[in-house]
């Protein structure tokens, strides 16, 4: 990383809090350096969510410094107040108000999205985090179990939850609601950032909201409006709610995204554009620049204002350079992409549904080619399975996308009922396995194999290739009478290997990427496979110890006669999930050779998770459970008897 990276230091942050002037001005410059900060935690870290970050900042920094109780207070009415934000991916915001505010170590800020750090999503292992979030709409309930738990132990305090607008396509959002009202839960006050943008474009695209307050009013809840950015109307908003005793109350903050930097707010992209580009990801060099220069700018200009010194800046602890991108990476979710435009173009059956994710699941040329057989669905993935289900019993063939770790688990009872009618659907997960490992365990999908595996007819696939992927959604699409789920990798990634000239899927069956004489190891996906191929050089140049690797795509289906042949002359057998060793693929292949009872090897060695995903970059989260090449190795040397 070449580009300084500057911090509002503690100390500076401590000096704003205390400044002689009017609260709304001390929260305002405080959020505008909170910004900052986040900006640089952001870029630092390679990911993260800008745009939500920026939209929220004024309402947390308020909510922080002016109504719950802080560690310098003698506040004790709010000490027991409780916040936290149901969306989730706007936590670097939450992180730098925490630590402004002494509930977060400073120096825990340079350590987003590293392993043993800050989390990209909220985790309760984090100081002062009271819930894990990331999962959309949960929020709500969340917080009517917390209240009860209050009363019942007899504390009176304030619970403030903080939503997207694009979470309320979530239905659990609005079953939440009613109950709250029944219960006169009036210590819960939601506050929605109503920034009018969702992942993929603006809400009124997906799913329009309509008249907000009125409908939240029909839910029994007492509603305030006012603009999130106005820290006078939200002080008053918020007081409104608190003097509401019999009522849940919920605030419809209008908020502007990447607001507090002029080129982030959608106002500064052109009249045709749909997408807005600051969503996630982190920013380019030159728009760190600028973004940060803006920010400093504001904030010695307010601090001018009210007649103090301007800002004394710091930087953040240089990280170590980030080690080089494979320079041919296979791009599995580009091939996806390319594979389906292939097929829809001579099946007018296709349709392609998606869930506010149109990017990650490469299907905007699907978009741009047929618009009239693109359907987004937005935050709303039951509703998008079951849409499916309908299409697919009048004769439609639908493709249903979303992120693995959201596709296989709110939907699957939807999912199942598809199941059950003998239709043919074919669901596409990607961001799928421990990596990437920035966003954290809410987006790591390590449990789809085990939540789909049991699917009445249904087969898993997960191609470790472009040309695989390829031949995958010929055969899900074209070939396959059944329902089907396609597992990607979204990450670019160096593949080692290649599959041989004359390579064709046959159902159950994989195929030898290596050969080797002393063990045998299945594995499935670009990221599994590669570990495995490097793992073989260090076994046999260290351990004199030769690996047979097979490529299994195949992830809950597998052909016992093919089985028994591929390891009859092992005495030793491997496998390694890109998942939970609970009902991952090496369980299935484990209980096929256990009914096959006839193979030289003693039993089978497992690798995979065995703990709650940890988060970090692909590399530290890939050693941390033991699935990089070193580890793969390591465990293999020891099992066979043969250490370094």
């Amino acid at each position: 990383m070449t580009t300084p990276l500057s911090v509002v230091p503690y100390s500076e942050l401590q000096r704003i809090c205390s400044l002689n002037s009017s609260a709304v001005a001390r929260t305002s410059v405080f959020a505008n350096a909170c910004r900052l900060n986040t900006l640089s935690m952001i870029k630092r870290a390679g990911s993260g969510h800008i745009g939500s970050c920026f939209s929220s900042m004024d309402i947390v920094s308020w909510l922080h410094l002016n109504e719950m109780g802080l560690p310098s207070d003698d506040r004790s009415d709010a000490q027991n107040d409780i916040y936290f934000s149901s969306k989730g991916h706007d936590v670097p915001a939450l992180y730098a108000v925490m630590a402004g505010c002494g509930l977060l170590p400073f120096s825990k800020l340079s350590t987003l999205r590293q392993i043993n750090g800050l989390p990209g999503h909220p985790d309760v292992g984090t100081q002062n985090i009271i819930t894990n979030t990331g999962s959309l709409g949960m929020g709500v309930a969340k917080a009517k179990g917390m209240a009860f738990a209050n009363r019942q132990r007899g504390i009176d305090a304030r619970i403030y939850v903080l939503t997207g607008d694009g979470e309320l396509q979530e239905g659990q959002f609005w079953e939440s609601l009613v109950s709250a009202a029944n219960a006169k839960i009036g210590e819960i006050t939601v506050i929605i950032d109503h920034n009018k943008i969702q992942s993929d474009t603006w809400v009124e695209n997906t799913s329009n909201l309509g008249d907000l307050p009125a409908k939240l009013q029909s839910f029994g809840w007492h509603v305030q409006r006012c603009d999130g950015h106005d820290l006078s109307a939200l002080a008053t908003a918020l007081e409104e709610c608190k003097s509401t005793l019999d009522q849940p109350s919920v605030i419809v903050a209008d908020t502007i995204k990447g607001r507090g930097v002029s080129f982030f707010e959608p106002s500064a992209m052109g009249p045709d554009e749909w997408r807005y580009m600051f969503h996630s990801g982190a920013p380019s060099d030159e728009d760190y620049a600028k973004a940060a220069q803006e920010l400093v700018a504001n904030i010695n200009g307010q601090l001018a204002e009210i007649g103090t010194a301007a800002l004394s800046l710091e930087s953040f602890e240089t990280r170590a350079p980030a080690a080089p991108g494979p320079e041919q990476p296979q791009r599995l979710v580009a091939a996806y992409s390319e594979a389906l435009l292939e097929i829809a173009e001579h099946d007018p059956s296709v349709v392609a549904l998606d869930a506010d994710l149109i990017l990650d699941t490469g299907l905007i040329p699907f978009r741009e080619r047929f618009p009239d057989r693109f359907i987004e669905c937005g935050i709303a993935e039951q509703d998008m399975v079951s849409q499916a289900g309908g299409m697919a019993l009048l004769g439609m063939l639908p493709v249903v996308h979303s992120f693995a770790c959201f596709l296989s688990t709110r939907p699957n009872e939807q999912i199942y009922n598809n199941a059950t009618e003998g239709t043919k659907i074919v669901y596409v997960g990607t961001l799928a396995g421990v990596v990437p490992g920035g966003p954290g365990h809410s987006h790591q999908s390590v449990r789809d194999i085990s939540a789909l595996g049991a699917m009445p007819d249904m087969v898993l696939v997960e191609p470790c290739c472009e040309v695989e992927v390829a031949a995958t959604v010929s055969f899900c699409l074209e070939t396959n009478k059944s329902s089907s789920y396609i597992r990607l990798t979204s990450i670019p990634w160096e593949v080692p290997f290649e599959l041989p000239v004359d390579y064709r899927l046959e159902l159950g069956k994989g195929v030898t990427i290596a050969e080797g004489s002393d063990a045998v190891l299945f594995a499935y996906g670009p990221v599994m496979l590669a570990n495995a191929w490097h793992a073989r050089k260090q076994l046999l140049d260290e351990h004199r110890i030769s690996l047979k690797i097979i490529n299994m795509p195949w992830l809950n289906r597998v052909d016992h006669a093919w089985l028994a042949d591929a390891v009859s002359e092992f005495p030793f057998i491997f496998t390694v999930d890109n998942h939970y060793l609970v009902g991952g693929q090496g369980e299935m292949l484990a209980c096929a050779l256990s009914e096959i009872g006839s193979t030289r090897a003693a039993g089978v060695l497992r690798m995979g998770l065995t703990e709650t995903p940890h988060c970090g970059t692909n590399d530290q989260v890939l050693a941390e459970h033991g699935l990089d090449a070193k580890s793969i190795a390591e465990t293999i040397a020891k099992t066979t008897n043969k250490p370094s």
